[in-house]
């Protein structure tokens, strides 16, 4: 078979309904790791749905425990053809958000696929099952015209606790870094840039989160008693906020802020337009970082933003100065900024401007780095070339994400390219009532994947 076969084939999954069905029997596993008394789900979503599905594709398989204790265990799963061949990890994770049966909309359940015109609606079509079952199916469709080879060697890791944190992922890949060796990463996860344009991204901005609280004194005063003699911590600590970040959203801690933005990163994103989708907010002119367009602000730098903040009771105040106050806010940040440094640097510069009783707290343990892959590495050259040729359309290449993902697990510890290739769009409602995947889009990347997977076959590692 050609390689317009081989495509042709793999979008034709939808038109057949074989991928539906594969994905009505994979959502319907309530796969929630969030909920303690799914542990027996996780499990049987691997043994059960997995690793049968895997060896009909030639795949050997083991079920690994979790460094981490009580933890959902990993499947690794192994297709060997010729070490001399490049080596693919491809990975996935087979949990779920909480399904949320109540709030969805009439007609629709998280535990089954609804189709709507088209839409897919079930919870996991977007966020993993979807996406990695995608992959998978677009493998089997290039090992079935090769009459049963591939060209190239393929490794699948797949966890079930991403929607957690992915605990333990770190260590079992530092455990197993032989078992996972690869030459290049390529999974999917997260949205595209937009629905009807294919994206590639190359890594994650990193997420941590920070508690600043002040505790003045151990109840409220009267205002119209005590007001303007008494020090206010609501007041005080709105003003520590706005010394760090100001009216237009411009972070102003010296030690956070990118030391600027590489001539790669820049090309790669100038023909990137954020939003317009929609169902996508209005982007607000003037906001953020100067100087930058929309899309380096939200890719290529650090933004700090207020996710909660409160004194008192907003529902019922009274006339009091409060005793106390708090905020949590949480930077975002790109790869040049050391995540250890973000509580110190904070505390630094508020005692710097007479805010040091301010308690400076880290909400993350164990803070991810953020991750980003040259845009002009081959490999992002190779499969940026291979969905044009697939598509007819050049992919919106994005350094990183503007979210988080366990990216650094696979960049820094397997030391691995990572190449990105999402299968949904931003209003999909993942981790939401109505979770959905688009028809279309889904046909689209089918047959972008067997594209990827033919010409790996055919053309090698780029750059040997």
């Amino acid at each position: 078979m050609s390689r317009d076969d081989v495509v042709a084939a793999a979008a034709g999954l939808i038109d057949s309904g074989a991928f539906q069905a594969l994905l009505e029997r994979r959502v319907a596993y309530p796969t929630e790791s969030q909920n303690p008394d799914r542990a027996p789900v996780l499990l049987a979503y691997l043994e059960e749905e997995m690793v049968p599905a895997l060896a009909a594709m030639g795949f050997s398989s083991e079920i690994l425990p979790n460094p981490s204790p009580d933890q959902a265990p990993f499947l690794i799963a192994s297709r060997l053809e010729d070490p001399a061949r490049p080596t693919v990890l491809v990975y996935g994770h087979g949990d779920t958000v909480r399904g949320q049966d109540a709030e969805w909309r009439e007609g629709l359940a998280p535990w089954r696929i609804t189709v709507e015109g088209d839409r897919w609606y079930g919870r996991g079509t977007a966020d993993n099952k979807g996406q990695h079952s995608i992959n998978l199916s677009a493998l089997e469709q290039v090992i079935a015209a090769r009459n049963g080879k591939l060209g190239f060697n393929v490794k699948l890791l797949l966890e079930m606790g991403e929607e957690t944190g992915s605990p333990g992922l770190a260590a079992f890949c530092d455990q197993q870094r032989e078992k996972l060796a690869a030459d290049v990463l390529i999974a999917s996860d997260g949205p595209r840039l937009a629905a009807e344009r294919p994206t590639i991204f190359l890594g994650s901005r990193g997420a941590f989160n920070v508690e600043l609280r002040l505790d003045a004194r151990q109840r409220g005063f009267h205002s119209g008693n005590w007001g303007g003699v008494i020090r206010n911590p609501a007041t005080i600590l709105a003003s520590a906020i706005a010394s760090m970040v100001d009216a237009q959203g411009r972070l102003l801690v010296e030690e956070l802020r990118p030391r600027g933005i590489g001539n790669s990163v820049r090309a790669a994103l100038a023909d990137v337009t954020v939003g317009g989708g929609p169902s996508d907010p209005e982007i607000d002119a003037g906001w953020g970082e100067p100087g930058l367009s929309p899309a380096e602000r939200l890719f290529a730098w650090n933004t700090l933003e207020v996710l909660a903040m409160g004194a008192g009771n907003p529902a019922a105040p009274v006339n009091a100065v409060p005793p106390s106050a708090m905020a949590v806010v949480q930077l975002r940040f790109v790869v040049g900024t050391d995540p250890t440094r973000i509580v110190p640097a904070i505390q630094e510069h508020l005692a710097a401007r007479g805010f040091g009783d301010i308690q400076v707290i880290s909400k993350r343990q164990d803070p991810s780095p953020a991750t980003r892959l040259d845009p002009e590495d081959p490999w992002v050259v190779w499969a940026a070339s291979s969905i044009r040729r697939t598509t007819g359309s050049a992919p919106a290449i994005l350094p990183n994400i503007g979210g988080t993902l366990p990216n650094h697990v696979f960049a820094e510890i397997l030391a691995l390219p990572t190449v990105w290739i999402p299968h949904s769009y931003a209003a999909c409602s993942q981790h939401a009532p109505d979770e959905h995947i688009l028809v279309p889009l889904t046909r689209e990347a089918l047959a972008m994947m067997a594209g990827i997977f033919f010409d790996l076959g055919e053309d090698g590692a780029p750059g040997r």
